[in-house]
């Protein structure tokens, strides 16, 4: 019974935790319908596979969120039409990459600032490296799951419809300002339901002056019901490993050079703390644990966790999951060792 009082004392904690910045970045992913308009968006990123990749890691500058709210905010650029190299390497970087994480760091790690230049490199290169191999696949849909894809083809047919309405009534009209509705002219809101089939769909009549509310409103529900669940499962899995599974035996992995990092790459997963703190958990070992594998911890963490991995399934197919958590743990321990080896 004390055992599980505390997993679920600690699923609490991690909901309570993570529940704040995925709402942020539900509200930044449904603030892009309408403060960004898609087709620019598109246009003006690179067509460069390596500069796109670049591009993608740096964007996590302009969203200041952790692991729990970057996936809305990747979701949201992967239906833009955004490549899914540039959507990988923000969702890889964006929990790092940011003005608050690197903060946090800072203060945690003030006394050893080569952990916070680090940190911020090593990150990036990983994120680069893992969005230039994903550059290749220039179609999105077989990375994703059944349900985004549905989604995704939606807004394809509705940015078709669009562009044929502007040649014919050449008014400024954006088609992405919904999420399971398609804005037209004069405040009309047309309904994208599925079960409609060949059928022409009805027109919904809405006040214009409501209609960018009612859309962001109606986003953030979809976006909240559908990440929520898969927070609060990620959550119960993470806080039952983290009970049932002996922190001691963890520990006892930090041996040498590379069992340390191995540990640590470990234990960043299974406590699945949220990037913003996750540098004072740290340094709690900083006394035990070598510079290298603290990197190690400070790097993979943010990328894959059990919690981050169950928001991640609401996006990309399981398969994908395993072969972007294989790149980013190969990465990270090859240059955490080097450091390790070298320093």
């Amino acid at each position: 019974m004390v055992q599980i009082h505390n997993a679920f004392t600690l699923f609490l904690s991690l909901l309570v935790e993570a529940m704040p910045f995925l709402l942020i970045g539900v509200l930044l992913s449904s603030s892009l319908l309408f403060l960004i308009d898609e087709r620019q968006l598109i246009t003006k990123l690179p067509k460069n596979p390596l500069l796109g990749a670049v591009v993608g890691s740096c964007i996590g500058f302009l969203f200041p969120v952790c692991e729990c709210g970057n996936v809305p905010v990747a979701r949201r650029l992967l239906l833009k039409g955004v490549s899914p190299s540039i959507a990988i390497s923000f969702l890889l970087a964006a929990p790092t990459i940011n003005p608050v994480v690197i903060w946090s760091t800072w203060i945690a790690f003030g006394e050893q600032p080569f952990i916070v230049i680090l940190r911020v490199l090593f990150s990036l290169a990983i994120a680069i490296f893992i969005g230039f191999i994903f550059s290749n696949q220039t179609n999105s849909q077989p990375l994703l799951q059944p349900t985004l894809v549905k989604r995704l083809t939606r807004w394809q047919s509705n940015y078709d419809l669009n562009k044929v309405n502007l040649e014919q009534k050449p008014e400024k009209v954006s088609p992405l300002l919904q999420s399971g509705s398609f804005l037209l002219n004069r405040g009309q809101i047309l309904a994208m339901d599925a079960s409609l089939g060949e059928k022409r769909p009805d027109f919904l009549p809405l006040p214009s002056k409501l209609s960018k509310f009612y859309l962001f409103s109606e986003n953030v529900v979809q976006e909240l019901r559908e990440l929520g669940g898969m927070l609060i499962l990620g959550s119960a899995i993470a806080a039952i490993i983290q009970v049932f599974v002996p922190r001691e035996f963890v520990l006892s992995l930090g041996q040498n050079a590379i069992t340390s990092i191995l540990a640590m790459m470990l234990l960043s997963a299974i406590v699945s703390i949220c990037s913003t703190v996750d540098s004072f958990f740290a340094l709690s070992f900083a006394a035990t644990f070598t510079s290298s594998s603290l990197l190690a911890f400070l790097i993979f963490g943010p990328m894959i966790d059990i919690k981050g991995i169950g928001l991640m399934l609401s996006v990309f197919k399981p398969r994908i999951i395993i072969y972007i958590f294989a790149l980013a743990a190969q990465l990270t321990f090859i240059l955490t060792f080097i450091y390790g080896y070298m320093f």
